[in-house]
């Protein structure tokens, strides 16, 4: 077995020893991204991230789907966002987009019953919308 305590937070023994293993300094585990709210470049809450999308290729995460709007869940919009457009940013405690509320109003979004996923090119127009290379 490999030594990846310097991806891990640290050894085994000091994991088990009660160090929390779903964070470290540089990688956070999936179910504490899900909830994280996304900001604008003033620190105004633009919505919080859904989930995310991964290439099962490569391993890259592509779109972090952000919730925005809707009150309780009725007419909630999710907005795929290039992976590369959100910086992390401890002071917030979550990601920063350089986007303004009207633009990721404007932006390429879907229902919770639409399934924008299924067209091919479905991706590749979010990406251009937020002038990002495409990354396949």
């Amino acid at each position: 077995m490999s030594d990846i305590s310097h991806l891990t937070g640290g050894t085994r023994s000091e994991r088990d020893a009660g160090l929390p293993v779903n964070e470290t300094e540089r990688l956070i585990a999936s179910d504490k991204v899900e909830g994280t709210t996304v900001y604008d470049q003033d620190g105004r809450s633009l919505g919080s991230v859904y989930n995310f999308m991964v290439d099962k290729v490569t391993g890259k995460v592509a779109y972090a789907v952000m919730s925005f709007g809707g009150f309780l869940g009725i007419g909630e919009r999710y907005h795929p966002l290039p992976w590369d457009t959100l910086t992390y940013d401890p002071r917030y405690g979550g990601y920063v987009v350089n986007l303004s509320k009207e633009q990721l109003e404007r932006a390429p979004s879907y229902g919770a019953s639409d399934t924008p996923w299924s067209d091919p090119n479905y991706g590749r127009n979010v990406y251009e919308y937020y002038n990002v290379p495409w990354y396949m």
